[in-house]
């Protein structure tokens, strides 16, 4: 079958934004099931509408799902982004590489998970780690260091004696400083324009590039960025339980229990403002975020809408 014509893509590039990023009503919803049932053509070129979506979903947020988020804002121009999303339509699937190669903070890693996937090593010093969805690594061991470089994501380091005489240090490096392991188990997340560091046995020091050092001790949480250190409430081990697949949540709004399970599944989940707040206890799959959706709805009054595969919104009843 040949490629859809240009004109059904600029149609299917249309309906992706109205869709997505418009809240759309029933009536609009019903419009477009009518179009895409017209012909065999209009289901291709939907189909590759979203494969587009997913294709945002796998590149990086400050480069996909944040461009797009930008682009659907209603302060600019809906015919910009309208030309911006037929252009990736009638450009596939050269234009899905061409996203792809903007994963410039994964460009060369050495070490890559994709979104929804971990991946458990055991480094040349005994050391473990444990990195999450969607992150990206380079380990720099040498005669003098055992180095790590974390360019996305996050990491559970659990260090091992170092059998190298003299011992080397074991340092994380980030764009906001660097972190010694001062023999210990600990994790480091990365929010540009922060990192977060829990610690879970031991301690570490944190170095930001224009402030002062701070030691961390086992069951301490900080943030931390170039210019200093902010501790936060305790840790516990709970906090480590994506290692297993799991998202353990203790009285937390249900907007932060959605952000967390939206790193780990493609796509957008949006969370409504009105539920937001909502307190959410108990323990969910990071694994199968779609049963981890249907738990939330049976326990909140919650309702959850899915226009396509790549775009989830969870609302009031």
């Amino acid at each position: 079958m040949s490629p859809p014509a240009p004109q059904l893509l600029e149609e299917a590039a249309e309906w992706l934004l109205t869709l997505n990023f418009d809240d759309a009503d029933e009536a609009q919803r019903q419009a477009f099931e009518r179009w895409r049932a017209q012909s065999e053509a209009h289901r291709a070129a939907w189909a590759r509408a979203e494969r587009v979506m997913g294709t945002f979903a796998n590149v990086p947020l400050d480069i996909g799902q944040q461009a797009l988020c930008r682009a659907g804002d209603r302060a600019l121009s809906r015919r910009r982004t309208l030309r911006l999303l037929t252009a990736l339509l009638v450009g596939a699937p050269s234009g899905w590489l061409a996203l792809r190669t903007l994963r410039l903070d994964t460009l060369g890693a050495e070490l890559t998970t994709a979104i929804g996937e971990r991946r458990s090593l055991l480094l040349a010093d005994g050391s473990q780690l444990v990195l999450n969805s969607d992150s990206a690594l380079d380990v720099r061991f040498d005669e003098g260091t055992r180095r790590l470089h974390l360019r996305r994501g996050e990491v559970l380091v659990t260090t091992h004696a170092d059998p190298v005489v003299p011992r080397r240090p074991f340092v994380i490096d980030l764009a906001q400083g660097e972190i010694e392991a001062l023999g210990t188990r600990f994790s480091v997340r990365l929010e540009e324009p922060l990192c977060r560091v829990a610690v879970f046995a031991h301690g570490v020091e944190l170095r930001p590039q224009r402030g002062a050092a701070v030691r961390l001790a086992a069951g301490q949480q900080a943030w931390f960025n170039a210019y200093g250190v902010r501790r936060l409430a305790s840790v516990d081990e709970d906090a480590s339980l994506w290692t297993r697949g799991m998202l353990v949540a203790h009285d937390r709004p249900l907007d932060e229990v959605l952000a967390e399970l939206g790193r780990h599944r493609p796509g957008l989940l949006r969370c409504d403002p009105a539920v937001a707040g909502l307190r959410v206890s108990g323990a969910l799959s990071l694994d199968d975020t779609d049963q981890a959706l249907l738990a939330l709805q049976r326990t909140l009054p919650i309702r959850i809408t899915r226009r396509t595969r790549y775009w989830v919104a969870v609302g009031a009843p």
